[in-house]
């Protein structure tokens, strides 16, 4: 998590054009970094319980570009993909955007400390477990150079995907579904999570504790609150840490994970540990690191928070006619599933698709040639994880191979793409032209999409929201 701002990273988990919490990405495991605002809920001090049994934003959706009157039948009227679903999740406490990337702090680490420390004392944090986590702390340049690395987030999403969605991890996921099927099946009948859901995530973040890091996760956060680039955030991330060493959960030692600072198998950033955090094994404290029946509570609990609806999927891989209203393929727009039916859009091998009044977006992560999917409400619960487009459609559809659905399609051969200084120059041509793209990144993301489709509405291209050379040359040409 990836979920974690689950970015820096690639879809071992997922990423800009969309997948993965902001972090870096390592050789075998994964390494991602948080999303800069994934949902955070206010830590809480009192020891996390399991939940009762339930039955059972994405960060940068929009609202749809205007389109034409008469172009199609009106949406059906539930929250969009990539939308709020059910008010369940709330933006307070949200923190901040992100400064730029080329950020300089300013401020000397000493004073800073100093003030911190107070604070946290003020907040209730015991001096004990303020000396034991922070005494000669110093802070870790590696770990800023990391978080001002997204590279991996700017690759196509094939690229991600065929780097992270691999069939060992498709094979590794079921072999762990078997070996803890007695903990997925009391996740399934409290929480309505699928167990291949769970496994995806747990194989992108980490492997399934392979790659969990090796940093000390206190030094890591004291680094990534005294910066400047998103110290709001981890300001409040390294009290929440604090508040788990004061109630005995962890000690500073025992903390050891990746360079943004999360805990555990499925990369749990503190915040989300204090609030989401169970004892599902009945040892008397979670573990995130070495119990695998905490490991899969705690990630469905966290997902049923988030507004995960039970026994309803999540993605489904379709194939596309060669022609049809293509400026509905978005995921702030939401059409019965037979209302695509009738457009042409078939199941991936071809097959009739099912046509029921299930509400579903489509999702082009590569434009009209590339892999085609049905987005339904529970995609939202992956955008919430992490708000890159690469890494949530990974993560997706890593989980529907597990439960053994084929390969996806690719595709046409050859499908253009735009470098990262290209994606850049595009953002910057974009924001010229008054659209908020975020950050000038080359990490096409939602909201760089909602203005690319806008453009090519404009141009009368094929409004698939995908970034094309033809788009780049005709925004330069004005």
């Amino acid at each position: 998590m990836r979920f974690a701002l689950f970015l820096s990273a690639t879809l071992s988990t997922l990423a800009a054009a969309a997948l993965l919490p902001a972090s870096s990405v390592m050789a075998g495991g994964i390494e991602f970094g948080p999303t800069d605002q994934a949902p955070k809920a206010k830590p809480q001090k009192k020891k996390a319980q399991p939940a009762p049994d339930a039955g059972a934003l994405a960060g940068e959706a929009a609202a749809p570009a205007e389109t034409p009157a008469a172009a199609t039948p009106a949406a059906v009227q539930t929250p969009a993909v990539g939308q709020a679903t059910g008010g369940r999740v709330s933006t307070k406490g949200m923190p901040p955007p992100a400064a730029p990337r080329n950020c300089k702090t300013s401020w000397a680490f000493d004073t800073w400390m100093r003030d911190f420390r107070r604070e946290a004392a003020a907040e209730g944090i015991s001096q004990r477990t303020i000396s034991l986590a922070l005494d000669g702390m110093t802070p870790d340049q590696g770990v800023i150079s990391r978080d001002r690395r997204q590279g991996f987030f700017s690759q196509s999403f094939l690229d991600f995907s065929a780097k992270l969605a691999t069939p060992n991890r498709v094979t590794n996921g079921r072999a762990q579904i078997q070996k803890n099927r007695a903990a997925f099946d009391r996740a399934v009948k409290q929480f309505g999570v699928d167990p291949g859901v769970i496994t995806g995530f747990w194989a992108l973040e980490s492997d399934f504790g392979a790659g969990m890091g090796k940093l000390p996760i206190m030094r890591s956060l004291v680094t990534l609150a005294y910066d400047c680039r998103r110290g709001p955030m981890f300001r409040d991330e390294l009290k929440a840490a604090l508040q788990i060493i004061d109630r005995g959960d962890m000690t500073p030692s025992t903390m050891i994970g990746s360079w943004a600072g999360e805990i555990g198998q499925t990369q749990f950033l503190p915040t989300r540990y204090l609030e989401h955090a169970i004892d599902y094994d009945g040892d008397g404290r979670p573990d995130l690191f070495d119990s695998a029946t905490d490991i899969i509570g705690t990630t469905a609990n966290y997902m049923a928070h988030l507004g995960w609806r039970p026994n309803e999927p999540w993605i489904q891989e379709v194939r596309v006619p060669e022609q049809m209203p293509w400026d509905q393929s978005d995921l702030a727009i939401t059409h019965p599933r037979s209302q695509w039916a009738a457009w042409g859009v078939t199941q991936a091998d071809g097959a009739p698709l099912e046509k029921d009044a299930l509400p579903a977006s489509l999702l082009l992560p590569m434009g009209r040639f590339g892999p085609a999917f049905l987005a339904f409400p529970n995609f939202n619960v992956y955008l919430q994880w992490n708000q890159s487009l690469n890494y949530a459609t990974t993560a997706a559809y890593l989980a529907t191979r597990i439960n053994g659905a084929p390969a996806m399609r690719r595709g046409r051969e050859g499908i253009p793409t735009l470098t990262q200084d290209e994606a850049k120059e595009l953002q910057r041509l974009l924001t010229a032209r008054g659209f908020d793209v975020g950050e000038i990144d080359g990490l096409i993301g939602l909201k760089s999409r909602q203005a690319i489709k806008a453009m090519q509405l404009k141009y009368k291209l094929p409004a698939d929201s995908y970034p094309t050379p033809e788009l780049l040359a005709a925004l330069r040409r004005g």
